[in-house]
């Protein structure tokens, strides 16, 4: 699938986005889940270990989009629904 760039608005924590597309005339829906995952600690290996947890074990309708950039408690998630229509 191509990507193109929407920004958003700011969201509360664990939000959903839908975006209604036209490709060709077809409608079609885009399901996004905005999470933020927070840590604690400074251990970079530990952050990563968490991190690759939480996407290994994430529920399988939903697809890693994006990690953002971490702050020092947390972490934003993006994910989009597999074939949301």
């Amino acid at each position: 699938m191509r990507e193109i760039v929407i920004l958003v608005p700011d969201v509360d924590v664990d939000q959903n986005i839908e975006i209604d597309v036209r490709i060709n005339g077809r409608k079609k829906t885009l399901k996004y889940r905005i999470e933020l995952m927070r840590w604690e600690g400074n251990d970079a290996d530990d952050r990563v270990k968490l991190l690759r947890h939480k996407i290994a074990d994430y529920n399988k309708d939903w697809e890693l989009v994006e990690i953002g950039a971490p702050g020092d408690s947390d972490i934003p998630i993006v994910f989009r629904k597999n074939n949301p229509e």
